[in-house]
């Protein structure tokens, strides 16, 4: 990763870490302690708009009182904007990345749009900051997800072994797209897309680098990790009552675990719009892993 692929405040981060950094050993438990550690941290740096957003969406839950002048929803846009604005603001966000991150937005609240009319899910009806039934903090969720896979691209430094072409990868993401609304009308094709998302990524591999070290792990088990992850954050957010599946209005209950195939295929989604802006880089031969 070249520092000019950093933002200014995380070239800061990164000099002072590499002076701490420097005379730690290279090898035995404390290294690997080391590159644990570094891990943690880079994925937490690159989750900050998510877990902001889900610390507000907690929060509301939590202490924010029901008589309020302003109703929760309006309270959760204010603050998802204050989030963004902040993540400009400090430099947490590069203008590269901006774009594709207004594109989450964007395709996520059509999206919520259609899902909200059909009932697939629900949001309170109080507030004035909405389109339709639609609050508009819940585009401020995909754009959480968007920051995510703009953001830990470049601070692991990705490479990548035999990655499908990108125009392939866009027709199957806009299959995928388009399956989330027409699957109300005519069959559901999840299952075809899932095969061809293997046959297209089924050999990728995805190395990435921590500190020292260079790993690597297959792409599909990428997507299914960052799948599962996102489905227990959408467990907290539906606890807190930022919106609610039908099953969830008598009480509330545990997310489907079916809806982690629709967060795969989201993933797709968003990994392809992300090499929209970060097109993808084969492995040289120095950044062969080293674990």
């Amino acid at each position: 990763m070249t520092q000019q692929e950093l933002t200014r405040l995380e070239r800061t981060i990164d000099r002072a870490a590499r002076r701490i950094l420097a005379q730690k050993p290279a090898s035995g438990a404390r290294a690997v302690a080391i590159e644990c550690v570094v891990f943690l941290l880079k994925q937490a740096w690159a989750c900050i708009f998510g877990a902001l957003l889900l610390a507000v969406i907690v929060a509301a839950r939590l202490w924010y009182p029901d008589d309020s002048a302003l109703a929760r929803n309006d309270a959760l846009t204010l603050g998802a904007i204050a989030i963004q604005l902040g993540m400009l603001a400090f430099r947490l966000e590069s203008g590269r990345e901006l774009w594709v991150i207004v594109l989450f937005h964007l395709t996520g609240t059509v999206m919520e749009l259609f899902k909200t009319d059909v009932g697939s899910w629900s949001y309170e009806t109080e507030g004035f900051l909405r389109i339709g039934a639609v609050p508009l903090f819940s585009g401020f969720m995909y754009a959480a997800v968007g920051s995510y896979m703009v953001r830990v691209y470049r601070l692991h430094d990705l490479r990548f072994s035999r990655y499908p072409r990108v125009w392939l990868t866009t027709v199957l993401a806009a299959l995928i797209y388009a399956n989330f609304f027409t699957h109300h009308f005519i069959f559901d094709l999840r299952w075809v897309l899932l095969v061809l998302i293997a046959v297209l990524w089924g050999r990728t591999v995805m190395h990435f680098r921590i500190w020292r070290a260079r790993m690597r792990a297959p792409q599909l088990l990428i997507f299914a990790g960052v799948a599962l992850f996102i489905w227990i954050a959408e467990n907290i957010a539906t606890w807190a009552g930022a919106w609610l599946y039908p099953n969830q209005e008598a009480g509330w209950q545990m997310v489907s675990p079916q809806k982690l195939v629709s967060w795969f295929l989201l993933m797709i989604i968003s990994v392809v719009m992300v090499t929209w802006v970060y097109p993808p880089r084969p492995l040289s031969d120095e950044d062969r892993p080293s674990v």
